[in-house]
């Protein structure tokens, strides 16, 4: 937040992902509740808005949050493990006309990252991140590329050394803290993509 001078952080758990198998996700409530337990000493807002808007790819999500808040700026935060696959996105060039990225390094992905076919596109967007502070002086496509003492977890290592993780986690009754709705607990079967 502080590196692009946001306002507020969000953590969009999605129902699905078009890019992965169904059988290799977890339930959406294990998903959410995972997330706000790593985001719970953050300023972090966790949400599953995209099963309330019925979004299935990231270009529908980020049209319908630019109609549902017209007045926000948004910046699209991706790890660069993401952006390594991002040519695979569905309308990939339309997602980075539509708002800035900022692309956190992730520990064993620089490489591929780099080497993408979405950077080798993208890598004349490429502005400081302090330029993210100051509005107006920076348009979409804008690419920001940020270094942390990054956190040598892996999530993919962590679900292989546990594949059941997700049955032992509390999913409580946890409201998102955008819709303020629960997150229902049951499968729901239509969620995945």
């Amino acid at each position: 937040m502080r590196a692009l001078g946001l306002d507020e952080v969000w953590w969009l758990v999605s129902p699905g992902n078009p890019l992965k198998e169904r059988r290799d996700m977890a339930p959406l409530a294990a998903r959410f509740a995972s997330a706000r337990v790593q985001a719970r000493r953050a300023p972090i807002r966790v949400t599953a808005i995209e099963r309330e808007l019925g979004t299935r790819y990231t270009i529908d999500t980020l049209r319908a949050l630019a109609r549902r808040w017209p007045k926000r700026e948004f910046v699209w935060l991706m790890g660069s493990d993401n952006l390594a696959q991002f040519h695979l996105w569905k309308d990939w060039r339309d997602v980075a006309r539509r708002m800035p990225i900022a692309v956190i390094a992730r520990p064993g992905y620089d490489a591929a990252a780099i080497a993408s076919p979405a950077m080798v596109w993208l890598r004349r967007y490429r502005i400081p991140a302090a330029s993210m502070r100051k509005p107006g002086k920076w348009s979409a496509p804008a690419l920001v590329l940020l270094r942390f003492d990054p956190d040598k977890r892996s999530a993919t290592q962590l679900r292989r050394n546990d594949p059941d993780w997700a049955s032992r986690i509390s999913t409580g009754h946890y409201r998102d803290d955008l819709t303020h709705r629960l997150i229902p607990v049951a499968p729901d079967f239509g969620e995945q993509r």
